[in-house]
Parts: structure tokens; C-alpha cells; sequence
């Protein structure tokens, strides 16, 4: 298998190298780490074990970092190492594990590449945040007898699902290559069974994005924010949120319409992808609306003059900033059919929290529009949810206090799947907090 997936991922590579090629160009992608990509990941010395966490992009790594520090608490004799696919997931990675675990990419699955790797690492087990499970990859691991699990798992019922559904036999074959899979809800589970995965593979441990949510209502540095953006307390503030391609237009005619109720209502807009900055800056001046933009606005600058109605937040890392000055948040990528962004963390920090029809990449989207945030069909009915917002605060209160109680009430999956991992590295799971997973005795 391994060399003829190695021919087809080549023939792929050459017919995608426009896309990717125009992408290195002019966004700059695909520059860094070309060794690490190919195999050559920092080499793991000492006879310490190991366990190597992938998280594929931005998201995946800020799930590691609980997942990261519930195994220091039950595992403390394993080192951690992470790997991530994207910049951003990168600038992530290095951000919250650099000082203290090996940072690298994730490798092409080549059979080389793969075998590079994992001769240079050595891990004791693999874990991969949400999914991403590649052939070659999986083989390598079965054939050095290295476990491999997923964790917080999921499965598109509308995209993931059918595509492995289309490869037969073979989708089984890939996924019981896996010692253990953690999906975040029963859902998940039936899916996977369908694809002829092993039931006892299968453990529903919860979603580990309710864990990463930091319920509250103040972010360290939204004072900061608020002055050098001229965000008064007293004002209303909308919040559009990881947004995608088409949305912004869809965001701005809403704010138009809100602000025939709401004349002093101002939106701050924080795209997805950092290199949709420029494109939605020049979207809204094509408006003939003034608008002020973080980046050119840093703590301790002047605040801009005139009160902008739009507010671009074109910096990365800086959106709960902007959710907790927000008096409504809508959860971007789901206006248009991109599958939602995390609309969690709005909603833990108890603000009335927004959300389009196209949310399949989450599925408790459901549950979180059944305990206080609000699923809108298009940009007219989100403009009809932030005026009754605005115009009844009590409402408003009620409904994102009710959302964030459920927050609150969804956490623990990732205790529950380290004890999934535990066991698969033969632990018995601790009892308590604090305490660790101790040897299993055998009968």
C-alpha cells in the first residue's frame, strides 16, 4: 500500500501545485519547517517515554493544551512532544508549548517521510486531536507496534462520513488501525460503526472544547483593547466573529439594519484566516464606511477619531478580547456553508451568542441553540436577534446566562479521555484530581 499511496500522493501534490504554489506567493504558506515535513522532526534522545500529540491547525492545539496538562497530572514519567500542520497552528503550538516540549510539523505522509519521523521520535503513543487519520502514517505506527488513538473525534455526517463512506472496506481497514477512538458524542459513534469500525474501539468521552472554554465575563487585556479602539462600556458593540469568504458583506448589511433601531450600534468584525485582513479592510471602505483597524490601533495608541462603525480586528490571538466587550456575538462560518466556527467560547463568557444554519463541524451547536443562543437563518433574521437584544437586556441576560450554565455543565471530557489513554498504555486511571495513574497488576 505504502508505495502506491506514495504514487498517488505525488500525482496529487503536481496537480495541486498551482493552488499551493500561488498560495507560498502570495500569502506566504508552505514556506517554513520543508525538513520537518519531509521527516526530519527533532530527534527525541534519552530513554524517557514519549507521547506525541498532533493537532492539525489552531483549534486542534488549543484542545492540547488541557489535554497536555491532565497528562502531565496523571502521566508525569511520559514527555510530551506536538506537532501541528499550519502557521497558524504553529505560532500557536510554540506559543503555549515551546518553552517546555519539542514543537514541530506533522509529516507528509510519505512512506519515508512518515518513517523518518517516527524513527527519530520514538513515541510511546500517538495521539491525534479530532481526526486526522493518514494511511501511510497508521501503517508505520501498527508496524512499530505504536498506539495510536483519537481523541475528541469527530465525523461530518454531511461531508467526513460520505467521502469514507465512498471508500468501502478500505475506511475500516484505515481506521481499526487505531487502538482506541474517543468521539465526542454517540452521534459520532454510530457513524464510525457504520464505516465497520470495531465497537470497542469506540469510547464517547465528551467534546474537550467545553474544557478550553474559560467560563467568565473579564479577558486579561480588554481594558487595553477597549481604549486604543474607542469602545466605550455605555455603547452597543456587536461582535462578528471568525468569519468567512461572503460573510462580511452579510455583517455589514446586518449592522445597516440594526442601526435604523440602534443608531450608536457599532460592529467589530475578526475574520477567520489572517490573510482575509487586507481583502475585508478594502470590503468595508468599498461601503463608504470608516473603519479603524487593531492593527493600526495598539495598546496605549489614541483611540480613533469620529467613532468608526466598523472595527477590524486584523490581529491574531485578540477575539475573546473582543467577545468580552461585546454586548451580541455572532459565531462566523455559518451564514455561508463553511460549517461554523467555535461559538463555545462566546457563550462561556455569557454573552448572547448568534449562529447561522451551516454549523456541521459542531454538533452541540444544537444543544447550544436549545439553552439560550440563537440559530438565525440569514443576515435579515440575525439583524432581528440583535435588536431584541439590544432592546431587552434582560432577555439578552437571561439567554446567555442560560448558555453558559450549560458550558459550565459539558466539561470533563478530557479527564475522561486520558483515562481512555491511560488505559491503552496499560495505567490504571487516577481517582482523584491530583493524583496519578498508577501500573496495572497483572491477574
Amino acid at each position: 500500500m505504502g508505495i502506491g499511496l506514495d504514487l498517488i500522493y505525488a500525482v496529487g501534490l503536481v496537480a495541486a501545485s498551482p493552488v499551493w504554489l500561488y498560495r507560498m506567493v502570495r500569502h506566504g504558506r508552505y514556506r517554513s519547517d520543508v525538513g520537518q515535513r519531509l521527516g526530519s522532526v527533532p530527534v527525541a534522545y534519552g530513554l524517557q517515554p514519549s507521547i506525541w500529540i498532533h493537532g492539525v491547525s489552531l483549534g486542534e492545539v488549543n484542545v492540547a493544551r488541557t489535554l497536555v496538562a491532565e497528562l502531565h497530572s496523571q502521566l508525569p514519567d511520559y514527555r510530551v512532544a506536538i506537532s501541528t500542520t499550519t502557521d497558524t497552528g504553529m505560532a500557536a503550538a510554540k506559543k503555549h508549548f515551546g518553552h517546555d516540549h519539542v514543537v514541530f510539523r506533522w509529516p507528509l505522509d510519505f512512506t519515508l517521510a512518515v518513517g523518518r519521523a517516527l524513527d527519530r521520535q520514538k513515541p510511546a503513543l500517538v495521539v491525534l486531536i479530532e481526526g486526522e487519520a493518514w494511511p501511510n502514517f497508521l501503517a508505520a505506527c501498527n508496524r512499530r507496534n505504536i498506539p495510536v488513538v483519537i481523541v475528541n473525534a469527530r465525523l461530518g455526517a454531511d461531508k467526513g462520513y460520505p467521502r469514507y463512506k465512498r471508500l468501502g472496506p478500505l475506511a475500516a481497514k484505515l481506521f481499526n488501525r487505531l487502538t482506541a477512538i474517543g468521539v465526542q458524542d454517540e452521534s459520532y459513534a454510530a457513524l464510525y460503526r457504520d464505516l465497520g469500525v470495531e465497537p470497542d474501539k469506540l469510547h464517547a468521552t465528551g467534546m474537550m472544547k467545553f474544557d478550553t472554554a474559560e467560563v467568565g465575563n473579564h479577558v486579561d487585556g480588554q481594558e487595553d483593547l477597549a481604549g486604543a479602539m474607542g469602545i466605550e462600556p455605555s455603547e452597543p458593540l456587536l461582535v462578528a466573529g471568525g468569519t468567512g469568504d461572503g460573510e462580511e458583506a452579510i455583517c455589514l448589511d446586518v449592522l445597516s439594519a440594526v442601526r435604523k433601531s440602534c443608531p450608536a450600534a457599532r460592529m467589530a468584525i475578526v475574520p477567520r484566516k489572517p490573510e482575509r485582513f487586507g481583502e475585508v479592510a478594502r470590503l468595508i471602505a468599498s461601503r463608504g464606511l470608516e473603519v479603524a483597524r487593531r492593527s493600526e490601533h495598539g495598546d496605549g495608541s489614541p483611540a480613533p477619531v469620529g467613532k468608526p462603525a466598523v472595527l477590524l480586528g486584523d490581529t491574531m490571538g485578540e477575539l475573546r478580547k473582543f467577545y468580552a466587550l461585546a454586548s451580541a456575538v455572532f459565531v462566523g462560518r455559518s451564514l455561508v456553508p463553511m460549517g461554523g466556527s467555535d461559538m463555545i467560547e462566546s457563550a462561556a463568557m455569557g454573552k448572547p451568542t448568534a449562529f447561522g444554519p451551516h454549523t456541521f463541524n459542531f454538533t452541540q451547536a444544537k444543544q447550544l441553540a436549545e439553552h439560550g443562543c440563537a440559530r438565525v437563518t440569514d443576515g435579515e433574521a440575525l439583524a432581528r436577534q440583535f435588536v431584541a437584544w439590544l432592546e431587552d437586556p434582560a432577555a439578552a441576560g437571561k439567554a446567555s446566562a442560560e448558555a453558559q450554565e450549560y458550558v459550565r455543565s459539558q466539561m470533563g471530557a478530557t479527564r475522561r479521555n486520558v483515562e481512555m489513554i491511560c488505559r491503552v498504555l496499560h495505567r490504571v486511571p487516577a481517582e482523584a484530581p491530583g493524583q496519578i495513574a498508577t501500573d496495572e497488576i497483572a491477574e
